[in-house]
């Protein structure tokens, strides 16, 4: 059975590991007569899912040093937000994680939202979490067939998940104009509302999507490829993974039971009945199947907020004033728990058209920092699984 989520989280008072620190003997020149071996995988390179460079030092084929080199995809995100006025920073943040441009947009309207005291008609929040549920089964789904295809297993669920995707960009591109690079959430709501017939295809998509999920684990779940390569493999000790601010499905696998959207209660999530599933060894089979059970408790969501969406209601408030907006001077944090765990925005308003200061707190680069903690011991065969079950964008990476 699945825990639920306790009121507050207290990191201090946090059980200890349920792995220990492992100690690995590395075999020196001396030892054997053979030399470390430096090798640099990337910047292009079909396993760093995108320009990013892992330089690594192996003994054999063990990995005794792992470091990695970001900053080839940076474009200068957030000093380009403070040239900018607000509303013209939202599609920017699509081209942060931009598998998950709809959750981009939430985490920033949220933070802005914040930071005027705007309020969103209880219809926007509805379609804000539809758009966000979805969200997260197109990021889920492709992640596990990215993994899979780093292991080898080319083809099949890679092309599986996408043939899944397809239908929510679908809905994504009939609400927004965009498959990918939404630019939908405005302050105060969205900037189009759900028809009836967009409702009736979302329902479709969450009425199969449990079906797809069983093809899915009968393939993978039990597979012994599958369990052999991933079972105790790029192992992260809850102790770890709580200094490190490490956030969403990965915290969750190391057995911390933490979720945004229990703890803050954005949104309307108060509101449906979900589960947080977290696991028992912090590896990248728990990983996956974090991934796997979080998008069953994601159809769950969408099921309940399909049958309580309001028939009437703004989906926007139309109070809003969205030319020349100048929020009073102040600052403040917003966060939501996109797919990848933690996003938030940091912003300080000078009271003028534009933030003076505007910062990105992105889990993929967080999440991304203990890499070499689970590499250390492992064999370099392994490092590009372990990668995998990171679940990085570098868009959100290096901004």
């Amino acid at each position: 059975m699945i825990p639920t989520l306790p009121e507050t989280f207290d990191a201090a008072s946090a059980e200890q590991p349920l792995y220990g620190p492992r100690s690995y003997q590395v075999l020196s020149g001396n030892d054997l007569g053979t030399q470390l071996l430096e090798i640099s995988m990337g910047p292009q390179h079909p396993s760093t899912h995108g320009v990013f460079r892992m330089d690594v030092v192996l003994d054999g084929e063990e990995v005794v040093k792992l470091k990695p080199v970001f900053g080839y995809l940076h474009r200068n995100h957030e000093q380009l937000a403070e040239k900018t006025s607000y509303l013209g920073s939202m599609p920017y943040t699509d081209r942060l994680d931009y598998f998950c441009s709809m959750t981009n947009n939430w985490a920033y309207a949220h933070a802005v939202e914040k930071l005027a005291a705007i309020e969103v008609p209880e219809r926007a929040e509805y379609i804000r979490v539809i758009m966000a549920e979805l969200t997260r089964l197109v990021n889920h789904t492709c992640l596990i067939g990215f993994m899979v295809n780093d292991l080898g297993a080319l083809g099949t669920p890679l092309i599986y998940a996408f043939r899944e995707r397809e239908k929510i960009l679908d809905i994504f591109e009939a609400v927004s104009g965009g498959r990918m690079m939404c630019n939908y959430m405005r302050f105060g709501g969205v900037r189009v509302d759900l028809t009836s017939q967009d409702l009736k295809r979302i329902s479709m998509i969450v009425d199969n999507y449990p079906y797809f999920l069983d093809e899915f684990e009968k393939l993978l779940t039990g597979n012994e490829i599958l369990m052999s390569r991933c079972q105790g493999v790029g192992v992260l000790s809850k102790e770890l993974a709580i200094n490190a601010s490490i956030t969403g499905p990965m915290l969750r696998a190391s057995g911390v039971d933490y979720d945004i959207r229990k703890v803050d209660k954005y949104g309307i999530y108060e509101r449906f009945d979900f589960r947080v599933p977290i696991g028992d060894h912090g590896d990248v089979y728990d990983r996956y199947m974090i991934r796997v059970l979080e998008m069953r408790e994601s159809i769950k969501i969408l099921k309940q907020a399909l049958k309580q969406f309001p028939s009437a209601g703004d989906f926007i408030n139309p109070n809003v004033k969205l030319r020349n907006f100048r929020p009073k001077a102040g600052e403040v944090y917003g966060r939501i728990e996109s797919p990848k765990g933690e996003l938030g925005f940091y912003l300080v308003s000078g009271g003028g058209t534009m933030p003076y200061r505007y910062h990105v707190r992105a889990p993929s680069f967080i999440n991304l920092t203990i890499l070499e903690d689970m590499c250390l011991g492992e064999k370099v065969a392994d490092v590009i699984v372990i990668l995998g079950a990171v679940d990085i964008v570098l868009g959100e990476v290096d901004r």
